[in-house]
C-alpha cells in the first residue's frame, strides 16, 4: 500500500510542478505548443519567427548599450494569441512577462520595442541583484527603472507614473556608474 502511495505521488508530481510553478513553463516553452527557433527564441508561429528575432535583438542590443550589459541573454517566448499567453499562467492587461532568469513571455499586445526592452530589464535586474533581492526591491525600483530605461513614452497612470519619477529622481543621486551598487542597498 505504502508503495502504491509513493509510485501515484512520483507520478502526479510533475503535472502538479507543471501547474502551480510558472518557471518550468518557461524553461520548457515547447511543452506549450511553441517551437523554439534557436536557444534564445520561440515563437507560437513560426512564420513570425524573423519579426520576433528582429524584435529580440535590438531589444538586447539597446539594454546592452542604454542600462547594462546581459550576461546571459534571456529566453523569449513569442506568443501571438491569448491562449498561448494564457499556456504559461498569463493574462491580459498583461502585455509580456518575465519570470527570473528563466524567461520572457510576450504576450499578443507586447510585441513592441520598449516592453520588450522593459523585460529585459527586469532580466538584467535579476541577473545583478540576484532572483531574490530583485523580487524583494522595492516596486518604484523595479517597475521605475523598467519603464524609465525603457524609454516607453507611454503616459502611466498611477502607481507606475510615480514609479518612474521616483526612479528617475534617485537614479540621477545615485549616479549612473553607481547605479548598480547603490541599487542592492534599497
Amino acid at each position: 500500500m505504502f508503495k502504491r502511495i509513493i509510485l501515484i505521488a512520483l507520478l502526479f508530481t510533475p503535472v502538479v510542478v507543471w501547474s502551480a510553478y510558472k518557471p518550468i513553463r518557461v524553461i520548457m516553452p515547447q511543452w506549450n505548443g511553441v517551437s523554439c527557433v534557436t536557444e534564445q527564441l520561440c515563437i507560437e508561429f513560426p512564420e513570425k519567427a524573423e519579426e520576433a528575432k528582429a524584435l529580440y535583438e535590438s531589444a538586447v542590443a539597446f539594454v546592452n548599450e542604454f542600462v547594462g550589459e546581459v550576461q546571459r541573454k534571456p529566453r523569449v517566448t513569442f506568443c501571438t494569441s491569448a491562449k498561448c499567453f494564457g499556456a504559461f499562467g498569463f493574462r491580459a492587461p498583461a502585455k509580456a512577462k518575465t519570470v527570473g532568469l528563466s524567461g520572457i513571455v510576450v504576450g499578443p499586445d507586447g510585441w513592441n520595442s520598449h516592453i520588450l526592452r522593459h523585460e529585459i530589464i527586469h532580466h538584467l535586474q535579476s541577473e545583478r541583484l540576484g532572483i531574490i533581492r530583485q523580487w524583494r526591491s522595492p516596486a518604484w525600483f523595479k517597475e521605475g527603472m523598467a519603464y524609465s530605461l525603457s524609454e516607453d513614452t507611454r503616459n502611466l497612470t498611477e502607481p507606475y507614473k510615480g514609479y518612474r519619477e521616483k526612479f528617475e529622481n534617485w537614479s540621477r543621486q545615485a549616479g549612473k556608474e553607481q547605479m548598480w551598487e547603490a541599487a542592492r542597498n534599497l
